[in-house]
């Protein structure tokens, strides 16, 4: 299979978790067009994403659900799973704790990080806080292989620099601070407040012309 963009990972995580919804209302097959309507795009796009993994469907029926759902876990998800740290155990870091927690059974929650000393040794939705000193040590030990920051600003390129040495391989940044990272860590960047003020702009844009 050719190398996937991007975009179209991302879309195929979501498809899934819409397929996901529609088996469990008891639906078994699908057509583009209704994929498209549940994500906001045009036919043509969601027929190229499938088509990109290697499926089709037919007249008839459209897409076998089960089977989509079942191919684009092949594509993205790792036979043994992959095991996650959260590093920065505040009100951001706990809430992903609870959220992320189960959603998917290849991806798993496997530690916290922290330097308060007060959240060091408890543990926050079934997952044990570690002193951000035990990083690499834990990372190692839980063949830990992508890290989610939710530390304050200042200190996230400090902290993308220990993931890197302890051999993280992929980052997700949830601060408002861009990093560097080196070609073989990938890096997704979500800064909430950029996204919170699009949001804004645009409901006073629409406000304008009502």
């Amino acid at each position: 299979m050719k190398k996937l963009p991007d975009k179209t990972v991302e879309r195929l995580s979501q498809y899934r978790r819409s397929l996901l919804n529609c088996l469990a209302n008891g639906k078994k097959h699908i057509f583009s067009h209704e994929i498209a309507n549940l994500h906001h795009i045009t036919p043509v796009q969601v027929r190229r994403d499938i088509m990109l993994i290697g499926y089709t469907g037919t007249l008839r029926k459209g897409y076998d659900i089960q089977e989509l759902v079942d191919l684009i876990g092949e594509i993205i998800d790792t036979d043994e799973g992959q095991n996650v740290a959260i590093i920065g155990i505040g009100n951001l870091g706990r809430a992903l704790v609870t959220y992320l927690q189960g959603k998917r059974s290849k991806l798993r929650i496997a530690a916290g990080f922290d330097i308060n000393k007060d959240k060091v040794d408890r543990v926050y939705g079934g997952v044990q806080c570690y002193h951000i000193d035990q990083l690499e040590e834990i990372v190692k030990k839980e063949n830990i292989t992508i890290a989610v920051i939710t530390t304050p600003a200042d200190e996230t390129q400090k902290i993308s620099e220990m993931l890197v040495k302890a051999g993280i391989r992929g980052i997700l940044n949830y601060t408002p601070t861009a990093i560097n990272v080196p070609d073989h860590v990938y890096l997704e960047e979500y800064d909430m407040i950029t996204s919170l003020e699009k949001v804004a702009f645009f409901v006073k844009k629409n406000s304008l012309t009502v």
